[in-house]
């Protein structure tokens, strides 16, 4: 076992690894699209010379499933050649390569390098925090050295071998197919020359690989040193093999129709050429065939690649080196089968899509708009002698479609294969209250089965015999099969221990006030007392039960057979019935003194009941209409014991002792024949029952809870399907229940289970909310107390009736005696670490229990449940719960819990728990807080006293010397007996901890202090819920299965949001996350095998990653995103990742706008890193073709594809805009209109076929169907849209393609603190404006201004339908991205907020910079901060971003030759002489502003006249041009359209190249310019704003969209009561 990573010694010196990531698995599919063809065209060859037709329906199947994404829109104008080959610079700066250079050698490589043999187990572990590595890469890899202090790569390594090499030819073969025009490919290729132009996709493969070769040697040419001579005969060899290939298939391809052209006809000599070709594709494709077959065969893969035999390396030293990692990484066959078949759907499906709606629709237009005659350009066109340029613009948005448009289907199929998988593990079989009731009866057994331990389980677990009988007993058990699965008694000890674990469940949820005391009454399980002779079912389950059977008894004329058949079918009833009589005939005995004559009346009375019931005749001679009578008294009785009024209990025995034995017999007796019977008294002084009922005690609650249950059952006259009233707690109750039938391993017994720690990591975040921090109000006078007590309204009142049950007398003692309790009730729906600290200590109230249960005999049993049902056992209990603020010694006061069970524990259940189970609290700075004083330390303490197997890991700096400071790693715990915090451990470091990241880098410093078998890792936002806790022992027993090929190393485990209710975000954010952590990660561990770990709370097999690396890699940037990297690591080692979803930890998100944007920055720049990691890197080329379509898909891809929607966007747009400027859309529609050809109106009104998009949707609202019915989702999705979830998701996608986009061109991830308190708070123009003017505003105003732009000059947008149906999606993302910051900002519409936000804006803009602001001080400072990435960059980086920011001049180009003054002219010298404009109004603004800085404040007349002058100076030029020239007002306008556009370009490229012009005079006028830019942008963002704020409701509608019903009534009335109270001052 090695140890911590943190804990090992660092060095400064260079770690150098002796091996590369490098190419990994070969292609097994795309071989396969020409295989099908090539084969068949030969055999149609050999068996006719003139060609005959051939199906070719295979083909494009075939051909469709090559192409996952697209390569370049291959033009098929000529029929001969339709090769194409990218070309691509070589770069000489390193992070701008990562677009260009490395990209392409990214996409293409398809052969794996190997490095030096090792086993996977012996292969290095992630570098240390601290550590600079190199790592050398070879085949496709770049050579690249990453520091964990800056965290950039010196090159670029790109992560993925994504085969774009298929993609090009499929997208090729599609064109080929679909330009014939037919319906159906394999009508397009009847003839024998469509069936050769298919043959260039072999030459255009061959060229790529040529590329391909190129690039490798290009980035890897440094590779080669004497030792690795070989690796550089290798890439000289790959590139001649090359271009040997692409020649040799030229040649063959020009013979072919060289000699067709000589017979001008397909002669037997032009087919022997073909054969020819075919016979050396196939010669081509063999590697390919060879891959396939280890595909088909993955024992025979992973034991080439695990092997060291020289020999074998020998065979595949042409496709791959050696490498310590990522060998044998291939499934079992089933598992290989099940998501290859996943693929080749989604695949078939795209495709079929993609050529039917896509690439064949745009064929005919394409032809048309090549062939389009006499185009008028309106400018100076530089291509006017083709239109091809216009089919590149039209075909573009068409392209990147085709490239994302995968992610749709696979959210499409992944959502049905999701929802399969659910429904065979049985979820969501228990969701409301009514199947609750059907299953109830059943969860003795299912609690049982799975959750206690039986002592037969132990021999032979595992066995095949076993497993069976397993399957069978869970079938029944699930169906109420077989005996053992049958109806309950109250008699079996199997119902009483399931009494105790559901009792303590609805016990902790009565502690975290999500239940009432009534409520609680309603769902417990009471034990078996008062001589009942049935299982006593929850009151809930019985509602209505007895009535039910009461109005059957009395209007059914039937015997007592037929009465008690009908009354046993539904076994509820039966019960009720039953409790209900034992209950009433125990009371009366029990009220009633014993030895009386009364006494014996009763007990008589009830023996003759009992004997006519008995004998069947019950019925006979009892009249059953005078049940209603006895019952309408019963309930006045029971209500009258309630009120402990003896009294009239006593009138009420005496009116039922009447009704009993005058009006109820069908025979009535005579008085003699009552006494004889022994049912009247045989003396004659004194009333009945006057002196002999005797009431117990008030302090008796276990009675009076009888009563009032027995109460309950006689008068519910409702279903009770909203009890429990709180969602929280019926969601966990269907949760648990539902689990109980689901699979899972059977549970050991506690002493024999594997043992576990949980550990979570903290820094600086809340512990406890202080008292100031509840009463701290905001603008608007909303403080958090009051907000949460308007969100959790019923939750309130059930602590503040739960403080009334302890003693409190006055809400006032919730802010001095009982502070801490209203502390913790707050922190408690905060995510606080007190709120963690909570849940994971259920772990080990549960184990407690569980060893209790595990040692328990049937005796223990039956006088636990006599203790639990003792008078006064509740006020002792509650006597337990009293919390004080002082410092109290005992551990009881300390413990919250209240557990009934706790009492009957023998005395070993803590020992058993504390050795099976471990909680490291990693706080990194708990040191320094208690150095400070810091009420976080003083809070942490108080939870070390609270639980006992808390322990506290911190990183302590010990001064040694003068200078020298010793840092340690210390694990410290609170000992019970001497009343203080004791030291446990003590390791020293070699140096500070925090090298790297800080999260990574505090886990792997306390990982050393776990113990046991698994550490389950959980965030510091994270909760659990007792009931889940207990089925922790059967989640470590899946360790002990396998799962295809593998036990699993990492046990996946659900998540639940509980932030969804916070506000309307809250919701939409937990929506998205739940269908992620539920059928998301479902189907990454089945079918697709590519789970890895997204984050908490997974388990981790401890041993095994002590031995690999740790659970975290911390280097500095690059593991920014820390968590997935264990998955990486996990996978890459032959580990398993499963995800198991009977049990769940829950999970907070971030609720507020600006919260769930950082995170989602974060997240977003942290794939970015992905993406150049070699983690990511390996994985993707050491993963089959399938398997690695799920990776890319489900990790970095999805984020690649979120930026190619914007890209789409974009291309769309600026598509367009060239169209209406150019003249072309024009010429297309003078000629569609003259010509009425369909092909060019399809041209001008091509759908936009983003709205695709909602099908993302879907895996939603499968997950909730799935859970909780089809209605109940479709209404929830509907609700959704109401509330603008729309604006929010597509204001989310801008957020994660701007840093995902960013990350990738310049680096700079960085951590980002996002958070974790309640958003309750307006946040200011100035903060909105800051985070995301350069990721939403600016590009949002860009898509405005083209489409407005686009509406002014297109002659299709006069048309208002159309302009609508073109431009309607780019529009709604115009509005989000400008206006959802506001939407979604607490008071976003408040007039005066609005003012003052402004205000604030403005100062802010002119702030001075100073060397002590900061960016939220002055806008220069925060202009500087924000342009950071590009001083970073490199050269390509750099000359990356200015091509970029050179589409601003487009505007410019454009508009110019639409203006007056330029008189229709087309030449290039119109906007070469409009850039005088540009420059005479930046030389003005330069002088005004040089002015302003000289004269305004010494000399303000001077100032003036120059100020006078330069205004009469644009006067006069005006006045000029109107005179001589065809200048128009309108042309001020117009001009602004262009040269606004142009400004922002010259400033975005002036900060490009800001180290060189910073020093110069320019750069104060740069400076100025951008000033005003952005006050121009504040002011348009603003205006909208403004408006929107003015106008009347609004504000209202806002507040209602963003926060839940019940608070914005409590905001509302708020509001009204501080108006009145400043009234009345």
């Amino acid at each position: 076992m090695s140890a911590s990573p943190a804990a090992s010694v660092r060095s400064s010196s260079i770690t150098t690894h002796p091996g590369a990531p490098t190419s990994g698995a070969s292609p097994t599919f795309g071989f396969a699209a020409a295989l099908t063809p090539a084969v068949s065209f030969y055999t149609s060859l050999s068996t006719s010379s003139c060609g005959a037709r051939q199906r070719t329906s295979v083909f494009f199947l075939s051909a469709s499933a090559i192409s996952t994404t697209t390569w370049l829109v291959t033009s098929a104008t000529s029929w001969r050649v339709t090769s194409t080959t990218p070309r691509v610079s070589k770069p000489s700066q390193p992070l701008p390569a990562r677009m260009l250079f490395s990209t392409v050698s990214w996409c293409l490589s398809t052969r794996p390098s190997r490095e030096k043999s090792m086993p996977a187990a012996m292969a290095p572990p992630p570098t240390p925090p601290g550590a600079i590595t190199t790592t050398l890469t070879s085949s496709s890899g770049l050579a690249t050295a990453s520091s964990a202090s800056t965290g950039r790569p010196i090159a670029p390594r790109i992560s993925l071998s994504f085969r774009p090499i298929r993609i090009a030819l499929g997208r090729q073969a599609a064109v080929i197919v679909a330009w014939g025009g037919e319906t159906f490919p394999w009508q397009n290729l009847q003839t024998r020359n469509d069936q050769v132009h298919l043959l260039t996709i072999f030459i255009t493969w061959a060229g790529l690989r040529l590329l391909q070769s190129i690039l490798d040697a290009g980035t890897q040419y440094s590779l080669v040193t004497r030792e690795t001579k070989l690796l550089g005969a290798r890439m000289v060899l790959k590139s001649f093999v090359a271009i040997a290939w692409t020649v040799a298939f030229s040649v063959l391809y020009a013979q072919i129709w060289d000699q067709r052209d000589r017979d001008r006809r397909w002669s037997q000599a032009a087919n022997q050429r073909i054969v020819n070709f075919l016979e050396a594709a196939i010669m081509f494709i063999l590697p390919e065939l060879l891959a396939v077959l280890l595909f088909i065969l993955p024992w025979v893969r992973n034991f080439i690649e695990k092997t060291n035999w020289s020999i074998l390396y020998v065979l595949t030293w042409w496709f791959q080196s050696r490498i310590f990692v990522g060998r044998g990484l291939r499934e079992c066959l089933m598992d290989n089968l099940k998501y290859s078949c996943f693929w080749i759907m989604v695949l078939i499906a795209k495709f079929t899509f993609s050529y039917f709606l896509q690439i064949r629709p745009m064929v005919a237009p394409t032809k048309a708009l090549i062939d389009l005659p006499n185009v008028q350009y309106e400018w100076h066109e530089f291509f006017s002698r083709t239109n091809r340029f216009g089919v590149v613009i039209l075909w573009l948005p068409i392209v990147l479609i085709y490239l994302m448009d995968i992610q749709i289907w696979y959210s499409i199929f992944s959502s049905f294969v999701g929802a399969l998988v659910g429904l065979f593990s049985h979820l969501g079989e228990i969701r409301d209250v009514h199947q609750f009731r059907l299953r109830f009866q059943f969860f003795a057994s299912a609690l049982k089965f799975n959750l206690l331990h039986e002592e037969q389980q132990s021999h032979g677990r595992g066995s095949l015999q076993n497993r069976f009988r397993d399957a069978v007993n869970r079938l029944k058990l699930r169906y109420g099969l077989g005996q053992p699965y049958k109806k309950i008694e109250s008699n079996q000890v199997g119902p009483s221990r399931f009494a105790l674990i559901w009792n303590e469940i609805i016990q902790t949820f009565r502690e975290e006030d999500i239940i009432s005391d009534h409520e609680v009454e309603l769902l417990e399980l009471p034990p078996h007392i008062w001589n009942i002779r049935v299982i006593r079912w929850p009151c809930i389950l019985l509602c209505n039960e007895l009535l039910l059977a009461l109005s059957q008894a009395m209007e059914w004329k039937v015997d007592d057979r037929q009465h008690w058949r009908q009354i046993s079918k539904n076994e509820y009833r039966r019960c009720a019935v039953i409790e209900a009589y034992d209950s009433i005939k125990y009371l009366l005995m029990h009220i009633i003194i014993e030895g009386t004559e009364e006494h014996a009346i009763i007990a008589r009375l009830f023996d003759e009941f009992d004997g006519w019931i008995q004998a069947e005749k019950f019925t006979i001679e009892f009249n059953t209409l005078v049940l209603q009578n006895i019952f309408d008294q019963l309930v006045i009785l029971l209500d009258t014991l309630v009120k402990q009024n003896k009294d009239k209990a006593v009138n009420i025995l005496q009116t039922l002792y009447d009704i009993a034995t005058r009006d109820f017999p069908q025979i009535k007796k005579t008085k003699e024949q009552l006494k004889a019977l022994g049912l009247a008294p045989r003396g004659s002084g004194g009333l009945l029952f006057e002196n002999v009922v005797v009431l117990p005690d008030e302090q008796d609650e276990n009675f009076y809870r009888q009563v009032r249950r027995l109460q309950t059952i006689l008068t519910s006259k409702d279903s009770m399907h909203n009890v429990p009233k709180n969602l929280e707690a019926r969601r966990r109750i269907a949760f648990f229940s539902n689990s109980l039938f689901m699979n899972m391993p059977r549970a050991p017994r506690v002493d024999k289970m594997q043992a576990f720690s949980v550990l979570t990591p903290y820094y600086n975040e809340e512990v406890l909310y202080s008292k100031e921090q509840l009463q701290i109000e905001t603008e608007d006078g909303i403080s958090i107390i009051f907000y949460l007590q308007k969100v959790y309204e019923d939750e309130w009142a059930n602590f503040l009736e739960r403080m009334r049950r302890e003693g409190m007398v006055d809400e006032e003692e919730l802010w001095n005696k009982r502070c801490r309790d209203l502390r913790l009730w707050v922190s408690y729906r905060g995510q606080t670490l007190s709120r963690t600290v909570r849940g994971m200590m259920y772990y080990y109230r549960a184990l407690k229990m569980l060893a209790f249960l595990d040692s328990a005999s049937e005796i223990d049993i039956e006088k636990g449940a006599t203790i639990l049902t003792s008078p006064g056992f509740s006020r002792r209990n509650s006597n337990l719960n009293g919390l004080q603020d002082g410092g109290e010694s005992k551990r009881q006061k300390f413990s919250r819990t209240g557990s009934r069970v706790s009492l009957l524990f023998k005395g070993h259940e803590h020992g058993t728990a504390m050795m099976k189970y471990t909680y490291v609290l990693a706080c990194q700075i708990y040191g320094s807080q208690k150095d400070k004083n810091d009420a976080r330390a003083s809070d942490i303490l108080y939870l070390m006293k609270k639980n006992e197997a808390l322990r506290v890991a911190y990183v302590d700096e010990v001064k040694s010397g003068r200078d020298e400071v010793q840092y340690y790693s210390v694990l410290v715990k609170y000992d019970q007996q001497l009343e203080k915090e004791v030291e446990i451990y003590r390791v020293r470091l070699p140096g500070p901890l925090k090298l790297g990241e800080g999260k990574p880098e505090n886990q792997n410093h306390a990982l050393i202090f776990t113990r046991g078998d698994a550490v389950q890792t959980i965030d510091m936002n994270q909760d659990n819920y007792f009931e889940e806790t207990l089925k922790m022992r059967n989640l470590l027993e899946e360790y002990s299965h396998t799962y295809g090929a593998r036990k699993p190393t990492i046990l996946g485990v659900r998540e639940h949001v509980f932030t969804g209710s916070v506000s309307s975000l809250a919701w939409f954010m937990s929506a998205q996350e739940t269908s992620f952590v539920t059928l998301g990660q479902r189907v990454l561990a089945n079918p697709l095998k590519v789970r890895m770990h997204y984050g908490h709370p997974d388990v981790f097999d401890r041993l095994w990653f002590l031995s690999r690396g740790g659970i975290s890699k911390a280097s500095r940037v690059i593991n920014i995103s820390e968590d997935i990297f264990a998955g990486f690591n996990c996978t890459l080692r032959r580990g398993n990742v499963t995800h198991h979803e009977y049990i769940q930890v829950g999970k907070g998100r971030d609720v507020g706008l600006n919260q769930i944007s950082m995170f989602e920055a974060k997240v977003s720049s942290g794939n970015g890193e992905q993406t150049l990691s070699r983690d990511v890197y390996r994985l993707g080329h050491r993963l089959d073709f399938f398997r690695m379509l799920s990776f890319f898909y489900t990790t970095v891809g999805f984020y690649f594809n979120t930026m190619m929607v914007v890209l789409t966007v974009y291309a769309f747009v600026w598509g367009r805009l060239y169209m209406a400027l150019s003249g072309l859309e024009n010429s297309i529609k003078n000629t569609a209109d003259s010509t009425n050809n369909a092909a060019l109106g399809t041209i001008l009104n091509q759908q936009f076929v983003i709205q695709l998009g909602l099908f993302t949707a879907l895996p939603m609202i499968i997950e909730n169907s799935l859970e909780h019915g089809f209605l109940p989702s479709i209404w929830d999705f509907l609700k959704m849209q109401i509330q603008l979830a729309s604006m929010f998701y597509t204001f989310s996608m801008g957020t994660k393609a701007h840093y995902y986009g960013r990350t990738i061109l310049h680096g700079g991830a960085k951590y980002r603190a996002t958070g974790r308190g309640f958003v309750v708070e307006h946040k200011k123009f100035a903060e909105n404006y800051r985070l995301y003017a350069r990721s939403h505003f600016i590009k949002a105003i860009e898509l405005g201004v083209i489409l407005t732009t686009y509406a002014s000059y297109s002659p299709v947008a006069k048309n208002t339908f159309v302009y609508i149906l073109l431009t309607i999606s780019s529009w709604f993302l115009v509005v989000s991205w400008i206006m959802a910051p506001f939407v979604f900002n607490p008071s976003g519409f408040d007039w005066l907020k609005t003012v003052y936000d402004f205000e604030d804006f403005m100062n802010w803009i002119w702030y001075p910079r100073l060397i002590s602001t900061t960016s939220e001080q002055s806008w220069e400072k925060w202009w500087s901060e924000e342009n950071d990435h590009l001083r970073a960059t490199g050269l390509w980086g750099k000359l990356l971003e200015i091509v970029l920011d050179t589409r601003y001049f487009f505007f410019q180009y454009g508009i110019v030759y639409q203006l007056k003054i330029s008189s229709g002219s087309q030449s290039v010298a119109v906007y070469l002489l409009s850039w005088i404009f540009v420059v005479a109004a930046v030389g003005t603004f330069v002088l005004m502003d040089y002015a302003r800085d000289k004269y305004a404040a010494m000399k303000h007349i001077k100032y003036r006249t120059i100020q006078a002058s330069v205004i009469l100076l644009v006067v006069f030029v005006i006045v000029l041009l109107l005179e001589f020239t065809s200048f128009e007002i309108i042309d001020i306008f117009t001009s602004l359209l262009a040269f606004i556009p142009t400004g922002w370009g010259l400033i975005s490229i002036a900060q490009v190249i800001k180290p060189f012009i910073e020093s110069s005079v320019l750069w104060d006028s740069v400076v100025a310019i951008a000033r005003l830019y952005e006050i121009l942008l504040g002011v348009f963002i603003m205006a909208p704003v403004a408006f929107m704020s003015w106008m009347p409701g609004f504000q209202e509608m806002q507040t209602r969209i963003l926060f839940n019903e019940a608070f914005s009534r409590g905001l509302q009335i708020s509001r009204i009561l501080t108006g009145k109270k400043e009234n009345t001052i």
